[in-house]
C-alpha cells in the first residue's frame, strides 16, 4: 500500500500536511510514524506496546481563559464560557517549558474565552516569544491595546485574527452582543490597524463566520444571518489595513460534544445558499486590491463544492492528536472540535507539567499514548467535516505502507509556520 499523495488544493495556512513534512517539524513526525509502526507489530505480536517518544505536540491552542465579555449568538464554546476554573501560572509555564523540550513549535492563543481577558497577557506573549515559539491570538477585538503593547515581540510569520463576522456595526452589535461601553465594529478595526502599525510583519486577518437564517447554536437558539455583508466586511478589512479576510461556514455542536456542519439548518434550499455564498465570495475577491487575500477555510471549500460528506469519513487512528492539542483551564484535549468534551480529554490543565507515575514523563503524554488507541476516530467523529481529514489520512497511510518511513514522505526544503 502506498500513502496517499497530500491534498494540494488548500490554502497555505491550512495545508496542514505540508507543514507536518517542513524540516523543523519532520523529525518529530519521524519519530511518532515510526512509534505508531512499532504500536502495531507489538499488538500483532501480543508484545507490550513501546512508551510514546520523548515529543509532544508541535502546536497547540491555549486557551488562557474562560472568561469572556461577549455573548455571541454562534459561538461553539457557549457551555464553556466564564466558569469558575483558571490556570496556575507558574504551573501553566511549566507545561509550556516541558512541551517546549518536547518539540512544541507555535502556540495559538484562543478560547475558550477572551485571551486578551486574561490580566496576566502581555507578559505571558513575552515568556512565550522569549521560548522562541511561533505565537497566533484570535481574539474578538474588544482590547486591541493589550495586542499592541506586546505587537513588537511578534516575529515574521506571528499572526492575530480577530473573529468579526460582519460589514456593519449593526449586524456585528446583532450576533455577538458586546458588554461594556464603546465596543463597535468602526473602534475595533480602528484599534486593530494599530498593531500593524506598532509591527507591519503581524500578519492580521478578519475572520468570517457565514451564517444564514435557521441556523441555531443549539436548540432554540437562532443566528443572525450576515452573509449579504461578505462583500462590505472585505472592504471594510482592507481599508483597516488587514492582510486578508477568511470565510468559514457555521458549524454547530452535536449532541455528543463534537463541532458539525448541518447545512440542513438552512431555511432556503441548499443550492440557493451554495449560490449566495459563492455570489459573496465572488464580490469579495473583486472588492480585493492586490496583496489583500480572501481566503476560504477547508470546511467552506467542502461546504460549497459537495464533497463535505466526504471529509467526515475519519480514519480510526486520528495520528492529529499528537501533533495538535488543547491546553485549557479545563485539561488537555485531543482537538479543538472536542473542546471542553469529556471522552476528548486527555489529562487535567497540569498534565504536561505532572510527572508520570513511571518516572519523569508528564502525565499527558502517558494520556497521548492511550488516547491514541482509545479514541475511535471513524467513530466518534463521524460527523465530523474534519480540518485535518486529508493529513490524518495520509499520515495513515504512511504507517501501513512497506518500507521506510523517511523514503515515503515528501521532501519539503524551507520552514514556513507550524500553525496547526
Amino acid at each position: 500500500m502506498n500513502p496517499s499523495a497530500p491534498d494540494s488544493d488548500i490554502a497555505p495556512i491550512h495545508d496542514f500536511t505540508r507543514k507536518l513534512l517542513q524540516p523543523s517539524a519532520r523529525p518529530v513526525l519521524l519519530d511518532y510514524l515510526e512509534w505508531r509502526r512499532a504500536v502495531r507489530a507489538a499488538a500483532a505480536t501480543g508484545d507490550p506496546a513501546p512508551a510514546l517518544p520523548n515529543s509532544g505536540p508541535l502546536s497547540i491552542n491555549l486557551d488562557l481563559t474562560t472568561a469572556c465579555n461577549y455573548a455571541c449568538d454562534h459561538c461553539i464554546d457557549w457551555d464553556a464560557l466564564n466558569v469558575a476554573v483558571r490556570h496556575e501560572e507558574e504551573e501553566l509555564r511549566a507545561s509550556i517549558r516541558n512541551l517546549k523540550e518536547r518539540g512544541l513549535q507555535s502556540v495559538i492563543l484562543i478560547g475558550g474565552g477572551e485571551p486578551t481577558l486574561y490580566p496576566g497577557f502581555e507578559d505571558f506573549v513575552r515568556f512565550l516569544k522569549a521560548l522562541e515559539l511561533q505565537v497566533a491570538v484570535v481574539t474578538n477585538g474588544s482590547r486591541n491595546d493589550r495586542i499592541a503593547a506586546v505587537a513588537d515581540h511578534f516575529t515574521a510569520g506571528d499572526w492575530v485574527r480577530l473573529s468579526l463576522d460582519s460589514g456593519s456595526d449593526e449586524v456585528f452589535q446583532a450576533m455577538h452582543h458586546p458588554k461594556g461601553k464603546g465596543i463597535s465594529l468602526d473602534e475595533i478595526c480602528r484599534s486593530a490597524g494599530a498593531i500593524k502599525q506598532v509591527n507591519p510583519e503581524v500578519q492580521l486577518g478578519f475572520s468570517f463566520v457565514i451564517t444564514w437564517n435557521g441556523s441555531e447554536r443549539e436548540e432554540g437558539a437562532s443566528v443572525v444571518e450576515n452573509l449579504g455583508e461578505m462583500e462590505m466586511a472585505t472592504r471594510r478589512a482592507q481599508e483597516a489595513g488587514f492582510d486578508y479576510i477568511s470565510f468559514k461556514p457555521f458549524l454547530a455542536r452535536a449532541e455528543d460534544g463534537a463541532e458539525v456542519m448541518d447545512p440542513s439548518q438552512a431555511e432556503r434550499e441548499h443550492a440557493r445558499l451554495v449560490a449566495e455564498i459563492r455570489a459573496g465570495l465572488k464580490g469579495s475577491c473583486a472588492a480585493a486590491n492586490e496583496g489583500f487575500r480572501v481566503v476560504e477555510s477547508i470546511n467552506l471549500r467542502v461546504f460549497l463544492d459537495g464533497s463535505w460528506q466526504q471529509y467526515t469519513r475519519q480514519p480510526q487512528v486520528c495520528h492529529m492528536q499528537a501533533m495538535r492539542q488543547v491546553l485549557s483551564p479545563l485539561g488537555v484535549f485531543n482537538c479543538p472540535a472536542h473542546r471542553g468534551v469529556g471522552k476528548a480529554r486527555i489529562g487535567e490543565k497540569n498534565a504536561w507539567s505532572e510527572d508520570g507515575v513511571q518516572g519523569p514523563s508528564p502525565v499527558a503524554a502517558e494520556g497521548t499514548a492511550a488516547i491514541l488507541d482509545r479514541f475511535d476516530a471513524s467513530v466518534e467523529c463521524k460527523e465530523v467535516t474534519c480540518l485535518y481529514h486529508s493529513v490524518n489520512h495520509f499520515l495513515e497511510g504512511v504507517v501501513s505502507a512497506a518500507g521506510p518511513i523517511d523514503d515515503l514522505l515528501p521532501r519539503i526544503d524551507h520552514d514556513t509556520d507550524c500553525f496547526l
